[in-house]
């Protein structure tokens, strides 16, 4: 090896290493951050029930909103996954999926599957 490859990998005197926190370590300034939170949301659920209703009177959307939001502190979120072949290739290139007409061709769908012409529109 190089001199200098070697100098790059210097750590420091002996003496001087692992005088930190052991790794893995929880560091307690988190810790107690950490802890106050979950007091605070622990000791406001039945306020926390009641903000949201109150929320959902006026605005259901943004109740579900906030409920989802405050789910990913509690569910944990799922990673996305790209799967490869061995060689690195996607997988599903050549996969086509066939869904059949559009449902909004007239023409090329079956017309047993239609809702009868006497229904009036719920929204005209």
């Amino acid at each position: 090896m190089s001199e200098e490859n070697n100098l790059s990998k210097w750590k420091g005197p002996i003496e001087k290493r692992n005088t930190g926190r052991k790794h893995g370590s929880k560091n307690k300034v988190t810790q107690n951050i950490r802890k106050a939170y979950q007091d605070l949301v622990e000791n406001n659920l039945d306020n926390m029930s009641q903000w949201i209703a109150q929320i959902a009177y006026d605005d259901p959307k943004q109740a579900m909103d906030i409920m989802i939001r405050l789910s990913e502190y509690v569910i944990p979120r799922l990673a996305r996954t790209e799967l490869t072949a061995r060689d690195g290739e996607d997988l599903f290139k050549d996969l086509k999926f066939n869904f059949g007409p559009s449902v909004n061709d007239l023409e090329g769908r079956d017309q047993s599957t239609l809702p009868p012409a006497d229904i009036e529109d719920i929204d005209a």
